[in-house]
């Protein structure tokens, strides 16, 4: 596609690295549309350009909305629900923010603790459609990383466990309880199963207290990498 065809959306282009990046697109060709709180400042660059500026706060969730329903037209469908998103950070990471901030002060008055973290290979990894969920998990790893580093020096442990696919109700839930869809995700392989994952665990934990296992991946063995997965016919 030629870069007269293709739109290019800068927020932040009022001014700075925003407004510098919407001036370099334009010069090449793209049409442009540009987001900014500045609304003066911000029309003042789209007349310039011969762009199209649309007001933005990204602290606000009202104007996000209202700026991605404006350039709809040259987009599509928007992918991906906040609801989902909410839920999904909530869970996976202020849920273990918080537990393991009410825990640690325990865990630190014990002889030696170990926290093992529930990850996924989506924590450094990620694929189309994905995004909530790779974001959430990638979050996961970043504070078991972060734990290590903090925790050195007392009898502490952390471990982070990041398997492939593995059947559990995950599926379901993520499908809204179509079963029909849950079961097209596994289908002509082998998952891993909660026991399997739940061994590794175990493994991990009762290794001597001087042996950490910073983390552990685990994949079916039809399974490469979250995309490349052997299905038999």
């Amino acid at each position: 596609m030629a870069a007269a065809e293709r739109v290019a959306v800068v927020t932040g282009a009022s001014s700075g690295i925003g407004e510098a990046t919407a001036r370099g697109l334009a010069g090449a060709g793209y049409r442009m549309v540009l987001g900014a709180r500045r609304e003066d400042r911000l029309m003042a660059v789209a007349r310039e350009l011969g762009g199209r500026g649309l007001a933005l706060d990204v602290r606000d969730l009202t104007s996000i909305q209202g700026f991605a329903r404006a350039i709809e037209s040259e987009y599509g469908q928007v992918e991906g629900s906040d609801d989902d998103w909410v839920q999904m950070m909530e869970t996976n990471v202020i849920g273990l923010l918080r537990v393991t901030k009410a825990l640690l002060p325990l865990l630190r008055r014990a002889p030696r603790a170990h926290i093992v973290n529930l990850g996924s290979v989506a924590g450094f990894e990620v694929y189309p459609g994905g995004v909530g969920y790779t974001a959430s998990k990638h979050a996961v790893r970043a504070i078991s990383k972060t734990l290590r580093l903090e925790l050195v020096g007392e009898p502490i442990r952390v471990t982070e466990i990041a398997p492939g696919m593995v059947e559990t109700e995950f599926s379901l839930v993520r499908f809204k309880g179509d079963r029909e869809r849950a079961a097209a995700v596994y289908q002509g392989m082998q998952p891993l199963t909660g026991a399997d994952v739940a061994d590794c665990i175990v493994w991990a934990v009762t290794r001597p207290p001087h042996v950490n296992i910073d983390e552990l991946v685990v994949r079916p063995i039809a399974q490469a990498t979250t995309r490349d997965v052997a299905r038999k016919p």
